[in-house]
């Protein structure tokens, strides 16, 4: 018995909705761990004792200069295993450089992989990186960077202990004592219990881990969810414009879109691990998914005879212009909630910024306000105390006055040092989780260093934060935090703009090449004036103090601040 077409169409909307019904039941991210099983020695000094024929083989302790008795953990100890990861910085030779060895090149570990048909030997894809001078090794621009690529057994390359420098935007490799030649760390990684990149949690912060899983659990199921749920609904917008039967390929085109997201996302899941390759493989099952719905429509319009909707139908001209259309509408109804989602912040931005004046202050003000997390109660809520205003008022000078005369009871947000915390500092900056990053680029705050400075002191002193304007909406977006806003200002125009001018005498504001001063201070001036309108219609701050006189300005910040304790 043939399938009614009615019958058919429900069908597929029924594997739609059941599709989108069964996202609700992935399993969550937060089920998965990770755990830390490379073992750790300390290392200790190995002498050889000549006694007659014989060797004697003495352990002495780092600690001491004196002869320490051997204990037999001493004897088994072992040295801590250098295993390589994915980004560290290498050596390796171009057999082609001319020397017995070759020339000797400095590159990134792209990828590890486990030679074909080996029980524990491993392949490290390379990428070079540019020698620009004075120690420090760039990556080449993207358009560069595939020629650049190269493999190496593992054992043909060594680690070097390079560090990566904002500033210079390179790594800074060590080099030999009087020479150019990379210093490194080891002649080569321990090969030896090697299990793969993954198995490696010896450095990496395990917590943040877990939450960059459970983060990319939920966009995978948010995508998916979303996608489906496209599908439905341009299933039904077909079936009232174009009928049932153009319906019933879009959202077979839908399906197949769907099977797209879900192959690409088996070969994300398997990037940089053992089943890699297993994962490229099977995910290039979506690029066939078009193609079979395409052939699926040309077999069905053969079989229909006179009632097929190709007049003069052939083995070239199978599918309607109509059906075909549906097909690849269909199949990229996936990204319209990509790209809606992407959209959204953009739109909305323009929105605010093309409204003049205190509109567009005020439609600002409102949108933060969403984000905040508010109570009527102030129980339970941390004191911040937020000085703010534009620059050129004195404020970071009153700031740093009040935390030294306060006798602790002020002080300054945690913040993350990208020289001492470098992998952390990384993670966050790439997250966007910064509040904000000095000019330097070497410290950070964060809403996490900003809370957890006041909890450290148990609600006997209270955070101050020297914050500009950008800053300063930032943290009053914060949950948790009671915001307590002192303004700094200067009761004229003319004394900005005599600050300005000094700044720019003494070089403190650049004046660009294809600019004059003259531009420079009316730019400045804007800025300031946009500044104090956010001020006066915030609402965010309780207290101004006019900055003319540093003494008693600082006297009223010090009594405002008293309030943080009320």
């Amino acid at each position: 018995m043939m399938i009614s077409v009615q019958a058919a169409k429900y069908a597929i909307v029924a594997l739609l909705l059941l599709a989108t019904h069964a996202l609700a039941f992935v399993p969550s991210a937060s089920r998965f761990s990770v755990s830390r099983s490379v073992p750790f020695s300390s290392p200790s000094l190995v002498l050889q004792k000549q006694q007659g024929r014989q060797t004697q083989r003495v352990v002495m302790s780092p600690l001491y200069s004196g002869y320490v008795p051997p204990s037999k953990e001493d004897f088994t100890a072992k040295a801590r295993p250098l295993y390589p990861k994915i980004g560290d910085i290498i050596r390796y030779y171009d057999l082609d450089g001319g020397r017995a060895d070759g020339e000797i090149l400095v590159g990134k570990i792209s990828f590890l992989s486990k030679s074909i048909g080996t029980e524990n030997s491993w392949v490290a894809e390379i990428t070079e990186l540019e020698n620009v001078g004075d120690g420090y090794f760039a990556e080449y621009p993207s358009r560069k960077r595939n020629s650049k690529k190269t493999t190496r057994p593992l054992e043909d390359v060594a680690p070097i202990a390079a560090s990566f420098v904002r500033a210079e935007a390179a790594f800074k490799v060590p080099r030999e004592l009087g020479s150019d030649i990379p210093q490194v760390r080891a002649e080569q990684y321990t090969i030896e219990g090697f299990e793969g990149p993954m198995a490696i949690t010896e450095d990496m912060d395990v917590e943040a881990i877990q939450a960059d899983a459970e983060l990319y659990a939920e966009l995978k199921f948010e995508l998916l969810r979303n996608a489906a749920i496209a599908g439905v609904v341009g299933t039904l917008i077909a079936d009232l414009s174009k009928g049932q039967e153009v319906a019933i390929i879009y959202a077979a085109g839908a399906l197949a879109g769907l099977g797209y997201l879900f192959f690409l996302s088996l070969k994300t899941d398997t990037v940089a691990s053992v089943e890699s390759k297993l994962g490229a493989n099977i995910s290039n099952v979506r690029f066939v998914l078009p193609v079979i719905l395409v052939v699926g429509v040309a077999i069905y319009n053969l079989t229909q005879g006179d009632a097929s909707p190709v007049v003069n139908a052939n083995l070239l001209n199978t599918v309607s212009p109509e059906q075909f259309a549906a097909i690849v509408i269909g199949f990229l109804t996936y990204r319209i909630p990509l790209f809606a989602s992407q959209l959204a912040p953009v739109f909305k931005e323009s929105a605010v910024s093309l409204l003049p004046g205190s509109a567009g202050v005020a439609l600002q003000l409102a949108a933060d306000k969403e984000e905040v997390v508010e109570s009527a109660n102030k129980d339970g809520l941390t004191p911040v105390l937020l000085v703010s205003g534009p620059p050129g008022t004195g404020k970071s000078a009153l700031v740093k006055r009040l935390i030294e005369e306060s006798d602790g009871k002020f002080l300054q947000p945690n913040l993350v040092d990208s020289v001492k915390e470098g992998a952390a500092f990384e993670r966050l900056l790439q997250r966007e989780e910064f509040l904000k990053v000095d000019s330097q680029g070497r410290y950070g705050i964060t809403r996490e260093g900003i809370m957890e400075a006041a909890a450290d002191s148990d609600g006997e002193s209270v955070v101050v934060v020297d914050a500009d304007v950008e800053l300063a909406k930032r943290i009053t977006r914060i949950p948790g935090a009671r915001v307590i806003g002192v303004w700094i200002g200067l009761d004229s125009m003319e004394k900005f703009e005599t600050r300005i001018n000094e700044d720019i005498e003494s070089g403190a504001i650049p004046i660009p090449d294809d600019e004059t001063k003259e531009i420079v201070l009316r730019s400045k001036k804007r800025e300031i004036a946009q500044d104090i309108e956010y001020g006066v219609v915030s609402g965010v701050f309780e207290f101004t103090v006019l900055n003319d006189d540093f003494e008693s300005s600082l006297a009223q910040l010090k009594s405002a601040s008293e309030y943080c304790f009320k």
